[in-house]
């Protein structure tokens, strides 16, 4: 075979694994991506979407808050709450091999859904730590404080 050949041949294979590379969802916006959606099952009151995030390990408030408990806080929300609201401000990805943290401030409001204002709301710091689980991102831990 010529070597003008296998050259072109070798720039077509590298044209396709860099495509491929190219073609990747980077790792911090998957993540972001993960958050996002978390929002939008808060705001459709779907705390099994939610709970798909959250790893089997999770723990949250320093300990006190473990998943069964982060799931039964949001059905008790969801439960007060006709409406719930959720705004997210940028998110902070850092990346540590396998491990993350994401940070971001979210404002929650909740309410009968009635008026224009919600009755109750807060913003608070979300500091959340994240693994990958088999390719896909699920968080571990989380901290929050209010604003």
């Amino acid at each position: 075979m010529p070597l003008s050949r296998l050259f072109s041949r070798g720039l077509a294979v590298l044209a396709l694994l860099l495509a491929a590379a190219c073609a990747r969802t980077p790792e911090e916006q998957r993540i972001r991506e993960a958050i996002a959606a978390m929002q939008k099952a808060v705001e459709a009151r779907e705390p099994r979407t939610f709970m798909r995030y959250v790893a089997d390990d999770f723990t949250g408030s320093k300990g006190s808050v473990d998943r069964a408990q982060l799931h039964n806080l949001m059905r008790a929300q969801f439960l007060r709450n006709e409406a719930v609201g959720v705004t997210l401000g940028p998110i902070d990805v850092a990346l540590f091999d396998k491990r993350a943290t994401a940070t971001v401030t979210a404002t929650l409001t909740g309410g009968s859904g009635e008026g224009w204002l919600p009755e109750r709301g807060g913003a608070y710091r979300f500091t959340t730590g994240w693994k990958d689980v088999g390719g896909e991102w699920r968080c571990i831990s989380a901290e929050w404080e209010q604003l």
